[in-house]
């Protein structure tokens, strides 16, 4: 199966530093042009379904790019971003301050009213066990999240949701692209491409 990850377009909450989670997140003017040249690196791709995340930050960016793809449309909220609970629609200051007085590892913490990266791991991995199954021979392109796309790695490439969250960024609309044999088995051919973001088309 071949896996084309993306990641929305900049959010007026990721330019001021706001915890978005599952209730924030407003594509910028910036983010919507970034969606428009996302959807223009992406029009020659052969893909067979899409699926993003239900998150109107998502789905704003996957509106742009099935312009140029008719193919079936999935919005699903196993691919929705962390709920962040107590902290969204908050400056990211305040979370990372609870997660640090909390003294659990990155993957462990939970927030008040909302998820640890562990739990988050568990419905994605859920996810991707019935994408591979279901459709090995399948181009797929997934419409996500910072946090989503790194853990969507750690479960590919089966390494720890630390050494991922350390090791890999995910800018806005940037391209990924992975061969995927199986759970733990992806070749890897892109990651967090962001080139397209500088063309003008």
């Amino acid at each position: 199966m071949r896996l084309i990850v993306v990641r929305h377009g900049e959010t007026k909450e990721n330019v001021l530093g706001i915890s978005q989670g599952h209730k924030y997140g407003e594509l910028s003017e910036t983010g919507i042009e970034q969606s428009k040249k996302l959807a223009q690196r992406l029009k020659n791709e052969k893909i067979d379904l899409i699926f993003s995340s239900d998150l109107k930050r998502a789905k704003d960016t996957t509106k742009e790019i099935i312009k140029y793809h008719e193919v079936p449309v999935f919005y699903v909220k196993e691919l929705r971003e962390r709920c962040r609970g107590i902290f969204e629609g908050k400056p990211l200051e305040e979370f990372d301050e609870d997660r640090e007085k909390s003294g659990l590892p990155h993957s462990l913490y939970k927030p008040e009213g909302g998820e640890s990266l562990e739990e988050v791991k568990e419905r994605i991995f859920s996810f991707l066990k019935n994408l591979i199954e279901n459709y090995k021979n399948k181009t797929i392109l997934i419409v996500g999240h910072g946090g989503v796309n790194k853990i969507i790695f750690s479960i590919l490439l089966s390494k720890p949701i630390e050494d991922i969250f350390n090791t890999i960024n995910q800018n806005n609309a940037c391209i990924n692209i992975l061969e995927i044999e199986d759970l733990g088995k992806a070749k890897i051919h892109l990651i967090n491409g962001t080139n397209h973001l500088e063309n003008n088309f």
